[in-house]
């Protein structure tokens, strides 16, 4: 399994590995001191993405926004779609 990762690349916070339950409280801060001005979430190195995970994003997305930001999702990682019919989130984690 791949280690967990996020990181800034010019407009995008780019993660990779599994967004589980471990790696999520590992990723809030580094993720959270990356956000601003960010535009996109590339997830195309995530390999899955469990409640956890998908919190992870949500809030991310829903401080982004009220920064003044809508980050596009770039990616489809396994569990992703499932949560966020789930859960009633838009594409856009909103």
């Amino acid at each position: 399994m791949t280690e967990a990762g996020c990181r800034r690349d010019g407009d995008a916070l780019v993660f990779a590995g599994a967004l589980d339950r471990t790696a999520a409280g590992a990723l809030w801060t580094q993720a959270s001191a990356a956000l601003e001005g960010v535009q996109r979430f590339v997830l195309t190195s995530v390999t899955t993405v469990d409640s956890a995970g998908l919190a992870l994003l949500a809030e991310l997305a829903a401080r982004a926004r009220a920064a003044g930001a809508a980050p596009a999702i770039e990616g489809e990682p396994p569990g992703l779609s499932d949560l966020r019919a789930a859960y009633r989130l838009t594409s856009g984690l909103a």
